[in-house]
């Protein structure tokens, strides 16, 4: 029997922050298909488990951002809408099909978009509750990121990574009433300067890739470490990870899984499918009928999906997976004399929305331990430092992401590298008002426009426009909200300086970019005592 391991099950979930003013349905839709296919039913089953007293022990980060639309009542009442107008194409499309395997696939999104609408009716829209109830019963741990998921290597000055981490911290606190413990590093981007940042906001652990493991780690990414500003920090096991994300190499390329790509938005009438989609560009429904099957397959030789093959399937996955890690963990008992920790990161939008059977392959993972009394024993990170006591201190992890090539090239390359010496001028004009203003007696529409600015810094850096531009499809709405967000700082920093605010185009802002509702322009100082 092999030695136990420790897993570390991180789920991440981040989107962009959409304005709730804003129209773009393409836009919108990102929201409703990650909250519908993925993050409803992991609450779902995190809470199914936890009703029959299995604790799932997932760690699931949650980006400001994202919560800020979970909380977002106008969004909501869109998503409301959203499931309505998919449950009514169901019934449209059953009325239509002629071929039962399909009408099969279209009663399992009927039920899909009708669990949906329950939980949503439940919790009358706010899908923090049921998470902060996860939590504070101590089924989940919940941590943070960035407060716009920058990458923080990259923004550079000093008073740009402060804001992020402190503001995340701050908005955690407000979210789920407690402090956060731990930090999710956006892309696992990481350099030696984002630690001092980090303790001053009390964060206890955060999350590194492989890659930044050097060789004076006496037991590799197998173990969590103590950094010499006394904050943990856990490895990525990029390799056990890979076998669950990876559509190339790992379980959500199988032929009987659903195809991603393939839907009908694409196939139908724009005229007939406008009354539920409210677009008459071509896009996707989340109604998809046809399966991956064969590797390399051209869309139109897709088979038609069953999801009973493709549950079949995913138990086998988690059973497989489970073999490897029992296997990994002896191997690496037998080779060093430890019980290993297994720490595998993903983005939650996985499970579910690009991988629709990622959810019960989850489930099945966590059900089967227990069941099998497998030596594997799920973690959150707070209980892993509680059972490994004191941790080795070594020398400082390399600088590295999770991104090709281990290094930044997704996010700075020959696409996108025009973003950053607008960001660099902003925020320096950005922090000497700040400083200028810091301890001055201010109007209250001044502080507000000055705060507004912070806010508009902020958005611009999200990490999301850099990547959207890099991998193409997104690239020009990515380019139109940076620049956006740029030119409102830019505006108000003309205003702020000439002490002439535009009270009517103030008020515009506040009401499509209101994020971080405490926010204070302080935050941006050079000096950290304000």
């Amino acid at each position: 029997m092999s030695q136990k391991t420790y897993l570390i099950l991180n789920l991440h979930a981040h989107l962009p922050y959409i304005p709730a003013s804003e129209n773009g349905v393409l836009e919108e839709n990102w929201f409703f298909e990650a909250v519908t296919e993925s993050y409803i039913p992991l609450i779902s089953m995190m809470q199914n488990l936890s009703d029959e007293g299995i604790k799932p022990a997932l760690t699931f980060s949650l980006s400001p951002t994202l919560g800020a639309m979970l909380e977002n009542e106008e969004m909501e009442k869109k998503l409301t809408k959203y499931v309505s107008n998919r449950l009514a194409l169901c019934e449209k499309e059953l009325e239509t099909s002629k071929d039962q395997r399909i009408s099969s696939v279209i009663l399992m999104y009927r039920a899909l978009y009708e669990s949906a609408a329950e939980t949503i009716a439940k919790y009358s829209g706010d899908l923090i509750t049921p998470l902060k109830r996860l939590q504070h019963n101590g089924q989940i741990e919940i941590i943070t990121t960035s407060a716009t998921h920058a990458v923080m290597p990259l923004i550079s000055r000093k008073e740009s990574i402060r804001a992020q981490i402190s503001l995340a911290c701050d908005d955690y606190k407000d979210r789920f009433n407690r402090p956060a413990a731990g930090f999710w590093l956006p892309e696992c981007a990481y350099d030696g300067r984002l630690e001092k940042e980090l303790k001053l906001s009390d964060i206890k652990y955060f999350f590194l890739e492989s890659r930044a493991c050097s060789d004076s780690f006496p037991n590799s990414v197998f173990s969590a470490y103590r950094s010499k500003e006394d904050l943990n920090y856990f490895f990525r096991d990029s390799e056990a990870s890979r076998r669950v994300w990876s559509a190339d190499f790992g379980y959500p390329g199988n032929g009987v899984y659903r195809e991603f790509y393939k839907d009908i938005g694409y196939d139908r009438d724009l005229e007939y499918l406008y009354p539920y989609t409210g677009t008459r560009i071509k896009s996707p429904t989340g109604l998809k009928y046809y399966r991956i099957t064969e590797k390399g397959a051209s869309l139109d030789k897709k088979e038609i999906y069953d999801y009973e093959s493709a549950q079949i399937q995913a138990e086998k996955d988690a059973r497989d997976f489970l073999n490897y890690l029992c296997a990994k963990s002896q191997k690496i008992y037998e080779s060093r004399g430890i019980r290993p920790l297994i720490n595998c990161c993903f983005d939650a939008e996985l499970f579910g929305h690009w991988w629709f059977e990622g959810p019960e392959f989850l489930e099945n993972v966590i059900r089967i331990i227990r069941k099998d009394r497998l030596p594997v024993q799920i973690v959150t990170p707070c209980e892993y430092l509680q059972i490994a006591g004191s941790l080795p201190c070594d020398s400082s992890p390399c600088v590295s992401s999770w991104g090709e090539k281990g290094y930044f090239d997704p996010w700075i390359n020959d696409n996108n590298d025009f973003i950053y010496p607008k960001l660099y001028e902003v925020v320096s004009k950005t922090a000497k008002l700040a400083d200028r203003h810091k301890n001055q007696d201010l109007s209250f529409v001044f502080k507000r426009a000055l705060n507004q600015l912070a806010r508009e810094v902020l958005l611009a850096q999200s990490s999301d426009w850099a990547f959207m531009i890099y991998v193409g499809p997104h690239g020009e709405y990515a380019k139109k909200r940076f620049n956006y967000h740029i030119d409102n700082a830019v505006n108000l920093i003309k205003e702020i300086s000439e002490r002439n605010i535009d009270e009517k185009k103030l008020l515009k802002l506040e009401k499509e970019n209101f994020i971080f509702r405490n926010a204070d322009f302080r935050i941006f100082c050079s000096d950290a005592s304000f």
